[in-house]
């Protein structure tokens, strides 16, 4: 399809999938129902739990060779972090937007190793971009675990810019369904979503984020730039994990459900955002402010929360729930999160509290681990590399044209 074809809302339901849409059976009942998320190769039915289990054999292993590629936790944390933090924005562009595109013109395998090159690249990049707006350049910096007087670290710093860029660039694609962006076409719209995302990103930051809590004395060595706005830099990341929670609920666990109730785009869209809004400010406050819950712990608990979605959402497709009616395969499919959630924390927390931290913490390297190494390879996998080997030639199916 190219970015002139732009089917409308008529003649039954739509998905959106970034750039560019594919219709689908209208659904019985009011409204228009929509699946709002990565625009994936259709899997035969009863192929679940076999297909995910089968892609555990790849969202595993990447999440070892993450969380102890340096050696320790602790050192690959404080360089594959900030890395791994900034690639977030790119594979969901490469996934949601562009349909895999450098990858998509190359044969099974070359296709998910380029996207990966590409995103691997890009990361980089963007990690001297977050570099450059906190501190200084400095490729020493982003490589090292301890790179020294002088040379200002990623870690935790630059953590809120990529992780800012992600949020909005969710935000634009699944919330906002690519509106009026997906206009430009499948590339086009894909390279203005990144590029407006990490521009609000440093706007955002900028504007509200201040580095206070870091003592001067750190700040001077490291090189840092206090920005003065109202929110400690902690706060702001929680706020921003606790908005991508209810993104990933709504959106990618529900569906889009119950705004796909709602026939009327513009008050479809309307209903999306305020209620995103609206409930990530009252959980903020009520966590934050009211039972006193520090931000690394809510990064911990809203990181293993999304990873938890992504593994029953995305490599499970919903299974058992989308076996069951609607209805009741909501309610399972929150309740398998939660007990996911509830497993996953627990494993990697008891693993982290064995841990003697200096310069992280065991609740960041939770959050992190979860988000950055596991759901990250749960994208890669489902959405890049298309289950590529487990589903022989699926990274070739339903490519942009």
């Amino acid at each position: 399809m190219t970015s002139s074809q732009q089917p409308d809302d008529r003649d039954g339901p739509v998905r959106p999938y970034g750039g560019w849409r594919r219709r689908t059976t209208p659904t019985p009942g009011p409204g228009v129902a929509r699946h709002i998320g990565p625009h994936l190769p259709t899997q035969p039915p009863g192929s679940q739990p076999t297909l995910g289990l089968a892609g555990l054999t790849f969202v595993v292993p990447f999440f070892f060779l993450f969380a102890f590629a340096l050696g320790s936790a602790e050192r690959s944390l404080l360089v594959l972090g900030p890395l791994t933090t900034f690639a977030l924005p790119v594979i969901a562009t490469v996934a949601f937007w562009w349909q895999d595109w450098p990858g998509s013109r190359l044969r099974p395998g070359w296709s998910g190793l380029t996207d990966t090159l590409v995103i691997a690249a890009s990361a980089i990049a963007l990690t001297l971009l977050g570099q450059a707006v906190t501190s200084q350049v400095d490729l020493h910096g982003v490589f090292s675990a301890d790179p020294g007087p002088g040379h200002p670290p990623t870690f935790p710093v630059t953590l809120a810019l990529g992780a800012g860029a992600f949020t909005v660039l969710l935000h634009l694609t699944l919330v906002c369904e690519g509106r009026p962006i997906r206009r430009l076409g499948w590339f086009w719209g894909g390279t203005a979503a990144l590029l407006l995302s990490l521009a609000i990103s440093v706007a955002a930051y900028l504007l509200l984020v201040n580095l206070d809590d870091v003592p001067a004395a750190l700040r001077t060595a490291e090189r840092l730039r206090n920005p003065q706005g109202p929110l400690p830099a902690a706060a702001y990341s929680a706020l921003l994990l606790i908005l991508g929670v209810w993104q990933v609920m709504f959106f990618v666990a529900l569906r889009g459900w119950p705004f796909t109730l709602l026939r009327h785009p513009a008050v479809r869209l309307a209903a999306g955002n305020a209620t995103i809004a609206a409930s990530a400010a009252a959980s903020f406050l009520l966590v934050w402010s009211l039972a006193g819950v520090g931000p690394d712990r809510i990064n911990a608990v809203g990181g293993t929360v999304i990873a938890s979605a992504l593994l029953v959402s995305m490599l499970f497709d919903g299974w058992p729930a989308s076996r069951l009616h609607p209805g009741p395969g909501r309610l399972v499919t929150l309740l398998l999160i939660v007990l996911v959630a509830a497993v996953l924390y627990a494993a990697l927390s008891s693993y982290a509290t064995q841990i003697h931290w200096r310069r992280a913490s065991a609740d960041a390297w939770v959050a992190l681990s979860a988000l950055n190494f596991l759901a990250l390879g749960v994208v890669l996998h489902v959405a890049v590399w298309r289950r590529w080997p487990v589903v022989p030639g699926a990274d070739q199916a339903n490519q942009p044209r």
